[in-house]
């Protein structure tokens, strides 16, 4: 049916209804779909604010000098790691075998480890004391930041340099860490010192081992906690660092891959020119030694003449620096005629001389040597060190076979009773003495000059070591030129069997302080050496003990003169009467022990080289014409210091 209308179909719903009566029931409205939560439109993330440019707040030369400094800085980095790397090749070239325990400490440190778990009381209380000196450093720490006045809970010991400048104290940082240092060090080294029940030798080796690493690892060996270095830095613009970087890598160079520490400025010495410089000839020489004759500068001299023994480790010049401080000069001033040996420096051809070989060729060819050209049956005598030690037996070797030829002995800080021979005697038992052989072997046949000064250093760690490696390197400074580090940095080589010979049958087993040392056929006794001794001792000798030169002095026979010097092994002896340095102590008694005779003992001002040298012209004979090298028997082969001491290792 169509809409009469509008001629459209009429729309069914309505239809039906119409056409039923009825009213159509609405259906219900789809639910619509939950519409989604609006979306935040995205916006560009703001950029955070410019950083400042610190150089902005700069002045141009401070800009500059910021720059400098970290140019500086950048290239102290590449030198150092340059220097390490190329080290590390060399001595990759040469690869020595790997020592997990180089010290041969282990055994040792487990005695010691053993002796402190036995003694728990004892660790708990020097715990409990260190934990109350650190609170006590905290509390006054506390104190100083708040503005108060304190005084140091620990100070440094005696002679102990490493933290003189005021910039360690002037910081509360830099004075909190020194002194937390000390506190540590000083509590380990004591732990270690106060154990008991741990064989003595053994105990010592880790007391001295201990005492390497504390001294190792003192803040003053590190340029960030080091104040003085730091501020040197800084001041510098970095060139300090720099500067000791180029010398630690010339120092690696000059050591082969190994770090050889400069003491001195070597340079500006040079041996005959401004070292060793006492005008006289040589007029013999053998296969291990030179026999040095100096002119006199008297009119008369004493008819005895004056044979001095160095030491071979170093060179004779010890005895002949600068003029000023010269013993051969001060001596031929005294009237005394001098002769001086001037030891080899051994290559491999010499690897098999012995003590044996030194005592006939060294004590004895020398001394008929200088008898022959002074024109005298008798020399009196000195030894230098080993010097002495050497003189010591020829004088036993003497007295068993009747040989009178020595008229008297003078001792510069040797020792015959090795029982308490210092730290040295730490280095000599079967391992290292293995080690060491090894070495020589290696070598050639003899033992590098460089492991035996590297040991004589270690004795010294803080004075020879790092007193250095701060000043050279973290400082950057070059070391002052100084006579005596030239001669102990001027090394000799030693033969293999000599060597050998004197660490075991001296220091290792003390045979001649036992009488049981026997030496070409006879059996060394120095009870029968009736000979005039004058033995100089050093009270702080750390090479030759005090104690352990008194000890040789009460095993001779005849009359015996002690005397001891103050300060150390070399200056100690060289210590010129002009200088008016240091002070000696004299005592015409020899009591039992070293602290009876300390106690009878007169202190001098200055040297004691006038004292030997009253005593030493009683036995020196009549006056008698000067002595002229070049107009006696022997034939001068060439002027003074020779030809050996130049030898450089």
């Amino acid at each position: 049916m169509a809409d009469s209308k509008s001629g459209k179909p009429a729309k069914k719903g309505k239809s039906a209804a119409k056409s039923s009566g009825k009213t159509a029931k609405p259906k219900a409205a789809p639910k619509p779909e939950p519409a989604a939560a609006p979306q935040p439109k995205p916006q560009a993330q703001a950029a955070p604010p410019p950083m400042p440019d610190p150089a902005a707040f700069l002045s141009s030369e401070q800009r500059a000098n910021l720059e400098k400094l970290s140019t500086n800085l950048a290239r102290a980095a590449f030198t150092a790691q340059g220097a390490i790397a190329e080290a590390a090749l060399r001595q990759a070239e040469s690869p020595a075998a790997l020592n997990s325990d180089p010290f041969h400490v282990a055994p040792a440190l487990t005695q010691v480890m053993s002796g402190l778990a036995a003694q728990p009381d004892r660790v708990m209380r020097a715990q409990a004391d260190l934990f109350s000196r650190y609170l006590d450093l905290w509390q006054s720490t506390a104190r100083r930041m708040a503005g108060e006045e304190t005084t140091p809970v620990v100070e440094p010991s005696k002679g102990d340099k490493r933290f003189n400048d005021p910039d360690w104290g002037a910081h509360p940082m830099f004075d909190v860490m020194k002194q937390s240092y000390l506190l540590t060090s000083n509590w380990l080294n004591d732990l270690v010192a106060e154990v008991e029940g741990v064989d003595p030798i053994e105990k010592r080796r880790v007391e001295f081992f201990t005492r390497m690493l504390t001294d190792a690892i003192s803040p003053s060996n590190f340029l960030m906690s080091n104040p003085v270095a730091l501020k040197q830095a800084m001041e510098s613009k970095g060139e300090s660092l720099l500067q000791g970087m180029e010398n630690f890598a010339a120092d690696l160079q000059r050591g082969g891959g190994q770090l050889a520490i400069s003491q001195t400025d070597m340079a500006k010495f040079k041996v005959g020119e401004n070292v060793a410089t006492a005008p006289g000839k040589v007029v013999y020489q053998n296969d291990i030694l030179q026999l040095l004759q100096f002119d006199p500068t008297t009119d008369e001299v004493h008819e005895i003449p004056l044979l001095i023994f160095t030491p071979w480790i170093n060179k004779f010049y010890i005895i002949d620096l600068r003029p000023d401080n010269s013993m051969v000069r001060w001596l031929t001033s005294q009237g005394f005629t001098v002769f001086v040996t001037s030891w080899v420096n051994p290559t491999e051809d010499l690897a098999a001389k012995t003590f044996e070989d030194y005592l006939k060729e060294g004590i004895y060819d020398a001394s008929a040597q200088a008898m022959k050209q002074a024109g005298t049956d008798r020399v009196n005598a000195v030894g230098y060190c080993i010097g002495g030690t050497l003189l010591s037996c020829a004088l036993a070797h003497m007295a068993a076979k009747g040989d009178k030829r020595i008229n008297s002995a003078t001792f510069f800080a040797a020792q015959q009773d090795f029982t308490e021979a210092g730290d040295l005697k730490l280095f000599v038992d079967d391992a290292w003495l293995a080690d060491i052989e090894k070495q020589m072997d290696n070598a050639g046949g003899f033992l590098p000059s460089k492991s035996m000064a590297d040991t004589f250093n270690m004795l010294r760690g803080n004075d020879l070591i790092w007193s250095f490696f701060v000043n050279n390197y973290l400082m950057g400074k070059e070391p002052k030129p100084f006579d005596l580090l030239f001669w102990n940095s001027d090394q000799t080589r030693m033969p293999k069997a000599l060597h050998l010979f004197y660490l075991r049958h001296f220091y290792k087993d003390n045979e001649l302080g036992l009488g049981k040392l026997v030496l070409d056929g006879e059996t060394l006794d120095l009870g029968k050496v009736k000979t005039p001794i004058y033995v100089q001792s050093s009270k702080d000798d750390h090479i030759a003990p005090l104690r352990s030169v008194f000890r040789g002095a009460k095993l001779f026979g005849g009359p015996t003169t002690f005397t001891m010097a103050g300060s150390g092994h070399i200056a100690g002896v060289i210590n010129h009467p002009d200088a008016r340095k240091y002070q000696h102590w004299t005592n015409d008694a020899l009591p039992a022990s070293i602290e009876e005779w300390q106690a009878g003992a007169v202190e001098h001002p200055g040297s004691w080289w006038p004292h030997w040298g009253a005593w030493l012209a009683e036995r020196s004979g009549k006056m008698v014409p000067a002595r002229d090298p070049t107009k006696g028997p022997l034939k001068a082969i060439e002027d003074a210091p020779g030809s050996f001491v130049k030898v450089r290792s």
